[in-house]
């Protein structure tokens, strides 16, 4: 079954932030309480959703539950004079329940995709979960090489 997909609003924010614990605590041990950790996370996207910072997609079953989600920011560089791409996205948090995948993160991945192109975006960047790489393949997502990252 594939759930119809959305673009999620501030009042979506506690269910993505549930959504955003077993994502993340489902694959490493969490180091912070679930509770504070769902209100920290509700009141950031909520934020990000009102102040339309981030871009978000929520997938909903048919009895109305958000099963996935897909985040999206803008980023744009400098302007410059040259030819080189100004406005690019970082793609973060597809997730969807493990009970509902099969179609769902292809629906979510390809709004996000559709926004980004009526938005005129050049390229979009994400770090991939060894288990989604072939989705983003599947999408023409290539390993570039070109991005460089420093921990602090």
């Amino acid at each position: 079954m594939i759930a119809r997909v959305r673009a999620a609003t501030p009042g979506d924010a506690a269910a993505l932030a549930e959504l955003r614990w077993e994502f993340r605590a489902g694959r490493e041990t969490a180091v912070e309480d679930h509770a504070a950790f769902i209100a920290r996370c509700a009141a950031w996207m909520r934020h990000e959703l009102e102040c339309d910072t981030w871009r978000a997609w929520a997938a909903i079953d048919d009895s109305g539950v958000i099963i996935g989600q897909v985040w999206v920011d803008l980023i744009e560089k400098v302007p410059n004079p040259v030819g080189e791409r100004e406005r690019h996205a970082y793609l973060s948090n597809l997730y969807v329940k493990p009970n509902a995948r099969g179609g769902t993160g292809t629906a979510l991945l390809e709004a996000a995709l559709e926004w980004a192109g009526a938005n005129h975006i050049d390229s979009i960047v994400l770090w991939p979960t060894e288990r989604s790489v072939t989705l983003y393949r599947r999408h023409r997502f290539t390993p570039d090489g070109r991005v460089m990252e420093r921990k602090l």
